[in-house]
């Protein structure tokens, strides 16, 4: 299961992308299995040299009763010290932001794509519309010739 924020690419420009463990509580996992996450409108930070990401939303967990979550808590990112400093490095001097690209699962660890990105300028976003719509239009007539 891999759940993508497709919103981030067209948003921001993806600079770098690092892979970061998660901390989750309960029946977290298990909704995330059943694919019920949305990283929309969630963001990382920096916070006393540890990551977290804010606003992921998980949807609770239907047979998880009073065991259930909050679903859109901040959680915790496990990173090494060497590349939390270096991811904070790069959004102090250079003013990127930190977004979730995909949340997945890499044996039975659930794994968070984190991107350092730069917002992208309305021009930009035309941009890349005119780009996907040539790409559209380019499959079809290859479809249709063959």
């Amino acid at each position: 299961m891999e759940i993508k924020n497709k919103k981030a690419y067209f948003d921001y420009e993806i600079l770098d992308s690092i892979e970061t463990g998660i901390v989750l509580k309960g029946t977290e996992i298990k909704s995330i299995r059943e694919g019920k996450a949305n990283l929309k409108d969630s963001y990382g930070i920096i916070r006393n040299n540890e990551v977290f990401i804010l606003n992921m939303h998980i949807s609770p967990y239907l047979q998880g009763n009073i065991f259930n979550h909050e679903e859109t808590r901040t959680r915790k990112l496990l990173l090494h010290k060497r590349e939390i400093l270096k991811l904070r490095d790069s959004l102090e001097l250079k003013g990127l932001t930190l977004v979730p690209l995909k949340l997945y699962f890499k044996g039975n660890h659930a794994k968070v794509l984190l991107g350092l990105a730069r917002g992208k300028k309305l021009y930009d976003k035309r941009e890349s519309i005119k780009k996907r719509d040539n790409l559209i239009e380019i499959k079809k007539e290859l479809k249709n010739r063959y």
